[in-house]
């Protein structure tokens, strides 16, 4: 059975795309690179 493709994808090939999004929303980078933080548990 193959993997499922979020398995296989990289923060790294997405992290543009949130970035992207935010700054429609009227977000910043710096507050994505926040959650991402909360999230993961990684210091910068």
């Amino acid at each position: 059975m193959p993997k499922h493709r979020i398995y296989t994808t990289s923060v790294a090939s997405v992290y543009p795309h949130y970035i992207a999004k935010a700054e429609r929303k009227g977000r910043t980078k710096a507050e994505v690179d926040e959650i991402i933080r909360w999230l993961t548990g990684y210091s910068q």
